[in-house]
C-alpha cells in the first residue's frame, strides 16, 4: 500500500511525485545574486535524494531586497541561464523545480549568519538602505528603513512581475512569494511593522492590500496550468499583532486570487517572541489553514521523522510537509522514509547497489571495481 507521504500531488496542472517539498533555505552563497555550483550542488543533491519538490531559496526581485550580498538574485536577465542549469538537472531527477520570490524589507542589508552579531551592514562597508512598510528597525543594530512611497510599491509588485516571467524562462514550474519571516510581505500584514495611515495600512483589509495586489498581478504573469503557492507567518507570536485568525482569512483571499497552496510557518517578524519551539509546533496552523480557507496547505517546521510526516498527511493537516534543516543533515532523508513507510521508491541506478546492499564488506576480499 502506497503511504500518503509517497503518494502523487496534483496542483492545477501540475502533478508532483510525492509530497515531500525542500523548504527555501539561504544559502547566502552567490555573488551579485548569480547561482553557482554550490546551489547545484546543494539542490542537486535533494532532488537525487528523492524529493518531489524542491525550492530554491528566497530570491531577490531586486538587489536592494537580498536579505545579504550573498543572496540568490532574479532581478536581472543574466540570472536566468545560471538557474536553468539548477532546474534542468532537478527535473532529470524527476523531481519538480520551484522558487521563492522575496524582498527582505527592513531585513535587508543584513550580516550573513557566521559573520558575528546580527544586524545590518552599512553602507560604508558595502550595505545599502532598505525599505519597508514603516520606518521601524527590526532591531538593534539594525538600520531604520526608509518607508515606501505608494509609487514605490507599485514599483516593486511590477519588479515580482519581472521576475515571474524570468523564473519561467528558467524552467522553474512552481513559485512561491514568501509573505512571511519578517520579510516585505509579512511586515504589511503585521500592525507591529506597518504603521502606514494610507491604503495600505491600519485595518485588517488595507494590510492585506500589498499581498493581494502583488499575488494577483504574479498569477496573472505565471502560467495558469501551473501553480502559484504562498508562504505566510500564521503568527507573530505576540500581543497586538498578525494573528491566526488573521492568516485564516487571509488564506481564503488568497485562494480566490488563484494561489494553490498556502505553505504554513510562523514567527520571524520580532527579534524575540515566545515561540514554542517543539516537533509539529506549526502544523496545527496548516491545519486550520487547510480546514477553514478550503485551500491546500503546506506543513512545516520541526518535522523529523517518516511516521511524523505520514501521520499529518494521513489525518489531513496537511497537504504537503517541508523540510528544512532534516534535509540539510540527511539529503537522502525521503529514500529512507520511503523505506521505513515500506513503498517501493527506486534508488537512483547509481547508488542501487549501496540501497540494496545488506552484507558488510569484508577486509580481506579485494572487490575490486565492483565495491567501488
Amino acid at each position: 500500500m502506497t503511504s500518503h507521504l509517497f503518494s502523487p500531488l496534483t496542483l492545477r496542472g501540475l502533478t508532483l511525485p510525492n509530497r515531500i517539498a525542500v523548504s527555501p533555505m539561504c544559502q547566502y552563497s552567490a555573488e551579485d545574486g548569480l547561482a553557482n555550483d554550490w546551489h547545484l550542488v546543494h539542490l542537486g543533491s535533494r532532488a537525487v535524494g528523492g524529493a518531489g519538490l524542491v525550492i530554491v531559496e528566497a530570491t531577490a526581485v531586486v538587489a536592494e531586497g537580498r536579505i545579504t550580498a550573498a543572496d540568490l538574485g532574479i532581478w536581472k536577465d543574466e540570472h536566468i541561464a545560471p538557474l536553468q542549469r539548477i532546474t534542468r538537472f532537478i527535473e532529470q531527477q524527476g523531481s519538480v523545480p520551484g522558487i521563492q520570490l522575496a524582498h527582505a524589507g527592513r531585513k535587508a542589508s543584513a550580516k550573513r549568519p557566521w559573520d558575528g552579531t546580527p544586524g545590518s551592514v552599512p553602507v560604508a562597508e558595502g550595505g545599502w538602505l532598505p525599505s519597508a512598510p514603516s520606518a521601524l528597525a527590526f532591531d538593534e543594530g539594525y538600520t531604520e528603513p526608509l518607508a515606501l512611497e505608494a509609487a514605490q510599491i507599485g514599483q516593486l509588485i511590477d519588479a515580482f512581475v519581472s521576475a515571474t516571467q524570468r523564473a519561467h524562462a528558467a524552467g522553474f514550474k512552481v513559485i512561491e512569494l514568501h509573505g512571511a519571516h519578517g520579510y516585505l510581505g509579512h511586515e504589511f500584514l503585521s500592525p507591529l511593522s506597518n504603521h502606514r495611515t494610507d491604503q495600505y495600512g491600519g485595518s485588517f483589509e488595507n494590510r492585506i492590500r500589498f499581498l493581494l495586489e502583488l499575488t494577483t498581478a504574479v498569477r496573472a504573469a505565471w502560467p495558469q496550468e501551473l501553480p502559484l503557492l504562498v508562504r505566510l507567518s500564521a503568527t507573530d507570536w505576540a500581543e497586538g499583532g498578525w494573528t491566526v485568525d488573521d492568516t485564516v482569512a487571509l488564506a481564503a483571499r488568497l485562494r480566490q486570487a488563484g494561489v494553490d497552496l498556502v505553505d504554513v510557518s510562523s514567527g520571524g517578524n520580532l527579534p524575540s517572541a515566545p515561540i514554542p519551539v517543539g516537533p509539529g509546533y506549526q502544523t496545527g496552523f496548516a491545519a486550520r489553514v487547510k480546514a477553514q480557507a478550503g485551500i491546500a496547505s503546506g506543513a512545516v517546521g520541526m518535522i523529523t521523522d517518516a511516521i511524523q510526516a505520514e501521520h499529518i498527511l494521513r489525518t489531513g493537516q496537511a497537504d504537503l510537509v517541508l523540510l528544512a534543516r532534516e534535509l540539510l543533515r540527511d539529503p537522502y532523508w525521503p529514500l529512507h522514509a520511503a523505506k521505513e513507510l515500506r513503498d517501493d521508491v527506486a534508488w537512483p541506478p547509481q547508488y542501487v547497489r549501496a540501497a540494496s546492499s545488506k552484507t558488510p564488506l569484508r577486509a580481506d576480499v579485494d572487490y575490486g571495481e565492483r565495491a567501488r
